[in-house]
């Protein structure tokens, strides 16, 4: 059995890596124990399924794996057996895979009259209990800072891995594949922060990994009850992995403790078969992860540059601190500016088809191509979002008492890593929301001839420059009826008021509204929806309902694929210009006299073939001087949002333009309707704004 073409080259070069490592290496010194075990790891991801190479493999990885246990560098026999792996595995490619080389034989050991081995904590028995290991994490910077950085990067891709590999075994408790992988993320873990001495963390993936082997050698059977103690212990990690982010960061290690004690009992009871049955989880509902939106997107926004953690990524991607690509975004961001200002100054020297306008011609190409390349570094994939709403969606389940089937699509898709922070929070309130609200108890469901079993759907896609999310689901919908009777009785709305259907369904994201009949610890407490129309508004997005009484929603999530450059509608009030971001931009005229009036209690309105909207006069807003007064001598830009038309006065209308979007500071950051600064090219700085919150204000 050979290697198929793309994975010849992969194996290759990382053989050569581990040979390399291999030769380096001294007894009697722990350099490269840590990539000779992380490589190993690689090279049996891309060997699965040919026994005859993972055999030895596995065999050099626990000899590695058992000096990273008990934090003792390389000796002589490991040393031995990693060099004739090395020497072994070119053989591979040319199919003489037989002649496997033969195991490491245990390295002695002396064992001192105190009787502990060497390398071993003296307080070992003290070890054993769970209690001892809650403790703040011994995070060494001084000397181990370069492999904590490794370390950190490394465990961010096993935790993704390890919930990715929970939440596929939850519904396929059989798929080895998935179990192994889970295995080999937690064993690496275990490894490298044990040789790292950040003891709870070891400690408590030790448990994990031992529990996990029993369920590998069909020792105990995977259970739900098993699959949250895993998840939980995997949060803990996570939680240490964050300690460890914040010492690199800060330069400070923190004395906060994780307490895991109680998940190194639970682990090893459910190794002890004590409550390994599948009836015993049945009463137990965890309380529903309140920071999951804080979780949610640290894999992302930690790791931007880090790779897929597939074996077949590791030797095409490189890790980029995401600092640096903000900083070189700053920098194209500027050369953007600079190149606006040289078209600009050409007009006074050059003429189409000379020198000078083919060499700014040259210039704009070369500047699109690196704006372009910058801003697809800083893409991420929604992958890592969709996974934590996945184990968001169990919890809750289990809190609810309801059961769902969750379905993802397009989670390759991507989007700038800022715009995946910020849009977290409100997906996890409208998922809560769809499972507490949208979907009926199972009884319920039973009686409406409908499966038992829930479906929440979430997909996202590419719809020209926009990224669009939608999470629908098969529940009860929303009743029109039901909310405007809600309204009426808390003074939202006149009794005698007529309002469209899609008027009614956006009373949802009124501060404080709810449908619920009680509050329960997931939701109906009237907090959430307005604060993800708040801020999916603050990314100038929008938001829209489909809904239809016993047979679901779909919440529409519509989202500019990057905050740092947009394209904008130039246009001038008096003296002063003003950005308006193109995909809030219908149409702009020049309105006759006739279209104009003013309705009571309304203001000013432009009829707009039949519809009468608001007119915003700019120059009013920002208090400009010698700006158009008369709407028929001027222009009249009409601007959607969230479902919304309005119109706004401006003098002109100048061109369009791709602008970056600079931060007013603290200082300026609140005034209404406006979300930023831009530097154009004659040198001027004109003001971006904010339709959405420029008419509220």
């Amino acid at each position: 059995m050979s290697l198929p073409p793309e994975k010849s080259s992969l194996f290759e070069d990382t053989s050569n890596r581990l040979a390399g490592e291999s030769i380096l290496a001294r007894a009697g010194s722990d350099e490269g124990l840590i990539p000779s075990y992380s490589l190993s790891a690689e090279l049996l991801e891309i060997v699965a399924g040919m026994p005859a190479v993972e055999k030895p493999l596995r065999e050099l990885q626990a000899a590695l794996g058992k000096l990273l246990d008990e934090a003792r560098p390389f000796d002589e026999v490991t040393l031995g057996h990693l060099r004739r792996v090395a020497e072994w595995l070119p053989s591979v490619l040319e199919g003489g895979a037989e002649a496997a080389p033969s195991p490491a034989m245990p390295a002695p050991q002396e064992t001192p009259a105190g009787g502990t081995p060497p390398g071993a904590p003296a307080d070992d028995h003290d070890a054993q209990r769970p209690e001892a290991c809650d403790t703040p994490l011994h995070i060494d910077l001084e000397e181990n800072g370069e492999l904590l950085a490794e370390f950190h990067a490394e465990a961010l891709d096993h935790l993704m891995q390890i919930e990715a590999s929970l939440l596929t075994l939850d519904s396929a408790p059989q798929d080895r594949p998935a179990l192994d992988s889970l295995f080999r993320s937690f064993h690496t873990i275990k490894g490298v922060s044990g040789f790292l001495h950040l003891t709870p963390m070891h400690t408590l993936t030790h448990e994990v990994e031992s529990l996990l082997d029993l369920i590998r050698m069909g020792k105990r059977r995977l259970t739900p009850t098993i699959i949250t103690e895993i998840l939980r212990s995997r949060d803990a990690v996570q939680g240490m992995v964050r300690q460890i982010a914040i010492a690199l960061e800060q330069g400070r290690v923190s004395t906060e403790i994780v307490k895991v004690s109680h998940l190194i009992g639970a682990v090893r009871r459910l190794a002890s078969g004590a409550e390994d049955a599948g009836p015993a989880d049945a009463g137990q509902k965890p309380k529903p992860d309140e920071n999951a939106s804080a979780s949610a997107a640290e894999p992302a926004a930690a790791d931007a540059g880090g790779r897929s953690g597939s074996a077949s990524g590791a030797a095409s991607t490189v890790r980029v601190n995401t600092e640096k690509l903000d900083a070189l975004m700053d920098v194209v961001g500027e050369l953007v500016i600079v190149q606006s200002q040289l078209q600009e100054s050409s007009r006074a020297f050059g003429e189409d088809g000379s020198p000078l306008a083919r060499n700014l011609g040259q210039l704009h190409r070369i500047t699109k191509d690196i704006q372009e390349t910058v801003m697809s570094l800083r893409m991420v994939p929604v992958k890592p979002m969709f996974q934590r709403m996945g184990r968001l969606v169990r919890d809750l389940c289990r809190a609810c008492d309801k059961r769902a089937r969750f379905v993802t699509s397009g989670e390759e898709t991507e989007i700038d890593r800022t715009v995946v922070e910020e849009i977290t929070d409100p997906l996890v309130h409208m998922v809560r929301n769809a499972l507490d609200h949208g979907l009926e108890p199972e009884a319920g469901r039973v009686a409406a001839g409908k499966d038992p079993t829930g479906t929440l759907t979430l997909e996202a896609y590419h719809e020209g420059s926009s990224l669009v999310i939608e999470l629908q689901d098969d529940g009860r919908g929303i009743d029109p009826e039901k909310i405007l009777a809600k309204a009426k009785a808390k003074g939202l709305v006149a009794e005698g008021a007529t309002l469209a259907r899609e008027e009614i369904i956006n009373l949802i994201f009124h501060a404080g509204f709810s449908t619920a009949e009680k509050v329960t610890s997931v939701s109906g407490r009237g907090v959430g929806m307005d604060v993800v129309k708040r801020n999916i508004e603050k990314l100038r997005g929008t938001i829209q309902i489909e809904s239809e009484v016993g047979r679901g929603s779909t919440f529409r999530v519509r989202l500019p694929l990057t905050t740092a450059i947009i394209d904008g509608l130039l246009v001038r009030v008096g003296a002063d210009h003003f950005i308006l971001p193109s995909t809030m931009v219908q149409m702009a005229l020049r309105p006759s006299r006739s279209a104009l009036s003013t309705i009571q209690g309304q203001g000013e309105t432009l009829d707009h073939r039949g519809k009468f909207l608001p007119l915003h006069r700019l120059h009013r807003r920002f208090g400009i001087l010698e700006a158009v007064e008369d709407p028929s001598a001027g222009i009249v830009v009409i601007v959607e949002n969230a479902g919304r038309s309005f119109a706004l006065l401006v003098d002109e209308l100048i061109n369009k333009q791709e602008v970056v979007v600079k931060n007013l500071g603290s200082f300026l950051q609140s005034i209404p309707g406006v979300a930023g600064g831009a530097i154009l090219g004659d040198g001027n700085i004109a003001l971006i704004l904010d339709p959405s919150s420029l008419c509220a204000a």
